[in-house]
């Protein structure tokens, strides 16, 4: 993308962020964000900041593209307040994307999130059956189907990007968001002071885990290729959280046991892992950061 005029809610955030910044080297980017998970911090000095709210707040939509990331981006805040996760996921989206066509945008890449596919340890296609089991993943839902009457009905470019376990470490632009990391992030920073971390039941649960980096460069593609549907955005390997705490005590040169505790959700996914091949049929797109580097990265800061 370049030479263009674009829009990323949730852009002061950890993933709105790093696109952001990605996109500002070759384009006009604004950043929007409420700052309740984001920080003008881990912005660019390129880059514009406008403090505002995709729900009900005056931000400017006169792009060529629209990245919405803005969102409630775990079940625990959802469960705790579904109306206003709804407000957020599903109200700001339609207000976003609405606001927008209006002004004569036509592409819009928006995050939705792999949750959707339960618990599994074979790859999940795209076009495999999926349920809401929680608020979070219904607003998901919610914003899949409206993107779905946006392309029908106003011929607009939507794509949904299904992230994967998105991580980069507090050295990075995670640090604002503190308990809702991811937990490479927050695993590293409790090893490197020392702490143990706590993991649910034996930690043998596994995720694919993302780097920001890739997950960047993806939603570029996306919007390079005015793409329309649901795809995902992950590695296609698994790591088990006792796996990942033995790498982060390999790079830091720590030997910092884990503490088991049992796990307070009810619905918690085990297993996660992507099938990308449609995104890859699409783009040319896979990841570029395997998870041993990515570990590295999070920990250099530490070293």
């Amino acid at each position: 993308m370049k030479d263009k005029r674009v829009l990323v809610t949730g852009g002061a955030g950890f993933i709105g962020s790093n696109l952001a910044n990605r996109l500002a080297a070759d384009n006009d980017v604004i950043a929007v964000d409420d700052t309740y998970l984001g920080t003008p911090e881990n912005l660019d000095d390129d880059v514009e900041f406008v403090e505002a709210s995709v729900v009900d707040g005056e931000f400017p939509v006169d792009v060529d593209a629209v990245f919405h990331l803005a969102a409630l981006s775990s079940r625990n805040m959802h469960e705790s307040d579904p109306q206003r996760g709804c407000r957020v996921n599903v109200e700001g989206f339609v207000n976003t994307v609405e606001r927008a066509r209006k002004e004569g945008c036509d592409t819009v890449v928006y995050a939705s999130t792999s949750s959707i596919y339960g618990s599994r340890t074979e790859p999940s296609p795209v076009d495999m059956d999926v349920e809401a089991r929680t608020a979070y993943e219904a607003s998901k839902l919610a914003r899949e189907r409206y993107a779905e009457y946006y392309a029908n009905h106003h011929d607009m470019a939507m794509a949904g990007l299904r992230f994967f376990s998105v991580y980069q470490g507090f050295g990075g632009n995670e640090e604002h968001k503190g308990e809702y990391a991811n937990t490479v992030a927050q695993f590293a920073d409790a090893i490197a002071a020392g702490e143990s971390p706590e993991l649910f039941g034996d930690g043998s649960q596994t995720r694919d885990f993302t780097h920001v980096s890739d997950v960047a460069r993806a939603c570029e593609l996306a919007a390079d290729n005015e793409l329309t549907g649901v795809y995902n955005v992950g590695t296609q390997e698994a790591y088990s959280f006792n796996e990942m705490v033995a790498m982060i005590n390999d790079a830091l040169g720590t030997d910092v046991d884990p503490e088991y505790i049992e796990c307070p959700f009810d619905g918690y996914v085990h297993d996660t892992m992507a099938d990308y091949s449609q995104f890859h049929e699409a783009t040319g797109w896979e990841p570029e950061i395997s998870f041993e580097e990515g570990v590295e990265l999070v920990c250099e800061p530490y070293q």
